[in-house]
């Protein structure tokens, strides 16, 4: 295989999706929260190793292991769902997929990407405003003492941008049905 030979079969081979690789600042703005998310669920990983060495070992658990558990986890579930909505990563059933053709098909899914981000709004404002009522309280985590509404905020601000993504989708696939591809 020549440098000169770029196939697609090529791009199938790299271990990341080439369409998200922008030539610009949107590139790492893109990715930044799959590092996120990436850096959680690597820090869950050896805080749980940990926990189960010092449980056996020296009958010595770490005490805040379930609430740094559930900590990242909202991270790493909330950071993914804005690049997992973009490039319509999410699971389907496509079982009723050839009743439709390319047009319907296309419309169904515009309409499913406008709703669903219309509908995300909601849960953004009402999880901001529940953050926003657990820092009026005062309301701390049990053993780290961290403020809660931090978790909270976190929530509804990856919440609006996949839903504002989900909204960007719909939009996108409207103006340029053809060019997009995800």
């Amino acid at each position: 295989m020549t440098p000169d030979d770029t196939t697609s079969d090529s791009a199938a081979l790299l271990p990341w999706d080439m369409r998200l690789r922008q030539p610009s600042l949107w590139r790492y703005i893109a990715v930044l929260p799959t590092w996120l998310g990436a850096a959680s669920l690597f820090g869950l990983m050896t805080m749980t190793f940990a926990d189960v060495i010092l449980r056996s070992l020296f009958n010595n658990p770490i005490e805040a292991a379930t609430e740094l558990t559930r900590l990242a986890m909202a991270i790493i579930v909330f950071s993914s769902l804005p690049i997992v909505s973009w490039k319509g990563a999410h699971i389907v059933v496509d079982l009723m997929d050839p009743l439709f053709s390319r047009r319907l098909a296309l419309l169904r899914d515009i309409l499913i990407d406008l709703l669903c981000g219309a509908i995300l709004l909601w849960p953004a404002k009402r999880v901001w405003e529940l953050a926003e009522r657990a820092r009026s309280y005062g309301d701390m985590t049990e053993y780290l003492h961290l403020p809660q509404h931090y978790a909270g905020w976190f929530i509804a601000g990856f919440t609006l941008l996949t839903a504002l993504t989900l909204l960007a989708r719909g939009v996108a696939r409207i103006i340029a049905p053809s060019k997009v591809h995800f």
